[in-house]
Formats: C-alpha cells, sequence, structure tokens
C-alpha cells in the first residue's frame, strides 16, 4: 500500500477552511450557514465536501488549498519584543511578527493566538490551521503563563478576588493561579495563569483592581516554556518531541518520526548553535 493511499480525496469543507487557518470549525459552520462561501463559483452548504483542487472563496476571497496531510506539522517559538503587531500587514508601517519568521513554500505560518503591542513572550505559529485553532478553543483548557510588573499595592483580598472572578466587559475572567514574582511596595512582578486568550484580558483583570500593568511578557504556553538561549526577537523550531507533546495537549493525532523530521531536529540544532554563538547582547 502506498503511504497515501488513506488520505481522503475530499473532505468536509468546514474542515479543510479550519485547517488552512480561516477559522474554527464551528465558525467556518457558521460562516458557509450564512452563505459567504462559495465553491467552484457556486454558494457553499453545510455537509459540501471539497478536494483541494477546487476553488473555494470566503467572502469573496480565494482560499489556497493544500492537499491533506501532504505537508508535515511544523511549530515555531518567537519571542516577540514589544513593539510589533500580529498582523501580516500594518496600515501604519508598523514592524510585525511575522516579518522575522523563516519563510514557507506554499504555505504560510499561522499564529496560536495574538500577544498587543506592548506585549512581549511566546508565541507560537504553525502551518496546520487545525493544530491551530485547537491550541486556542477554550474547551483545549491549555493555560496561558505570564509575568507581569504591577504599580501600585497588591495585597492578598486582591489576589483571591481575581483568583475568584471578577465581571469584566466580555464576561467573569480569572486567574487560575498567582504567585508572587520579585519587587517591594508599589513596583511588583507577579506570575499569573489564565486559561483563555481573550483581548487583553491579563491587562482588563489587573486594572479592574485599581492598578497599574507596567511591563507584560508571556512565559509559558501549555507544556512549551521560552528557552533561556532564545533571545527577544529570535525564534526556534520546536523538535519532534516538543510538537508531539504539544499535540497531545491540543488533542490532535502527533506525526509520527520520518526522515524529514530527523533531519528538521538536526537543522534546528544548528540554528541554536548559531544562537548561542551570537553570546549576550552588549548594553549600549
Amino acid at each position: 500500500m502506498r503511504k497515501d493511499e488513506n488520505i481522503p480525496t475530499d473532505e468536509k469543507l468546514q474542515k479543510v477552511l479550519a485547517r488552512e487557518g480561516v477559522g474554527s470549525r464551528r465558525e467556518m459552520e457558521r460562516v458557509i450557514a450564512a452563505g459567504r462561501v462559495s465553491v467552484n463559483g457556486q454558494q457553499a452548504k453545510l455537509g459540501d465536501r471539497v478536494k483541494h483542487t477546487d476553488t473555494v472563496t470566503v467572502d469573496g476571497r480565494r482560499i489556497k488549498l493544500q492537499a491533506p496531510q501532504s505537508n508535515p506539522i511544523r511549530v515555531i517559538l518567537y519571542n516577540k519584543p514589544e513593539g510589533e503587531i500580529c498582523s501580516r500587514s500594518d496600515p501604519e508601517g508598523r514592524p510585525t511578527v511575522y516579518e522575522k519568521l523563516p519563510e514557507l513554500k506554499g504555505e504560510r505560518w499561522i499564529s496560536v493566538g495574538r500577544l498587543d503591542f506592548n506585549t512581549s513572550g511566546l508565541l507560537l505559529f504553525t502551518n496546520n490551521g487545525d493544530l491551530a485553532n485547537k491550541l486556542m478553543h477554550p474547551s483545549s483548557m491549555i493555560d496561558r503563563e505570564y509575568l507581569v510588573r504591577i504599580q501600585g499595592q497588591v495585597d492578598d483580598d486582591m489576589k483571591q478576588r481575581l483568583r475568584d472572578g471578577v465581571m469584566l466587559e466580555d464576561g467573569t475572567a480569572k486567574f487560575s493561579d498567582i504567585q508572587d514574582g520579585s519587587g517591594e511596595g508599589s513596583n511588583r512582578w507577579f506570575y499569573c495563569v489564565v486559561m483563555e486568550g481573550r483581548n487583553r484580558e491579563v491587562r482588563r483583570l489587573w486594572e479592574s483592581q485599581g492598578v497599574k500593568v507596567s511591563r507584560l511578557k508571556r512565559v509559558r504556553y501549555g507544556n512549551i516554556f521560552i528557552p533561556s538561549h532564545v533571545r527577544v526577537g529570535q525564534w526556534i523550531e520546536l523538535n519532534h518531541k516538543e510538537m508531539s507533546e504539544l499535540c497531545v495537549t491540543a488533542g490532535v493525532q502527533p506525526p509520527r518520526p520520518s526522515p524529514s523530521s530527523r533531519q528538521k531536529d538536526m537543522d534546528r540544532d544548528r540554528h541554536l548553535k548559531r544562537l548561542r554563538s551570537k553570546g549576550p547582547r552588549r548594553k549600549k
């Protein structure tokens, strides 16, 4: 049997759109039901199946379809600096996170969530839309850990309120954990964990208590931490073991080791050596 004989030639439309990073399957079902998707010039309906050779548009925009499982799953970790946006382009000319990422042939990097312009730290990218959507979906219950510097007085009662939950404009939100970091008085650092990826959620939670967030950095996403050798503005590709663990966390079938994955791990090791060889940055 050829290795691709068990790959279906057609798949459900919403599944294909989710894999291409257009949105989650449920979102795509709503978009299809609203009549915003066409296949080969005809309005699509729920239940339609498509091949990667079909012409699919969403709101008039052509979606380039990849053959199912034609490309191995890849995930990279980027240590985002402050002052970059998470869009592919910006009318104001501000730098974007995509400018420093490695190029893909016939594919594109899909961001696993976003970080604000003034937020730094761990940002994951993958070439697999299904994995990206499952990593972001609230049902996956994947925690995100942040290091935050607070200006203002923080006491035990405030921390307990934030653990119990406070009402924001888009519903109740809370930290699943808060731990003291460093600093004293009105300029202290804390580690805090959320289970969702709402817009500016960490900042809004703290600000609901009358204190100000002066620095914010994401340090962990699920089981993935920022390695100490990956400096701000640098990226690294996850090796096969890390990526497989991430897939299991998201409920996605992890890929099997292959000659190409072993080659990528060797390429990653060489990339790591280059990063380490640059040494620490000199202060200006």
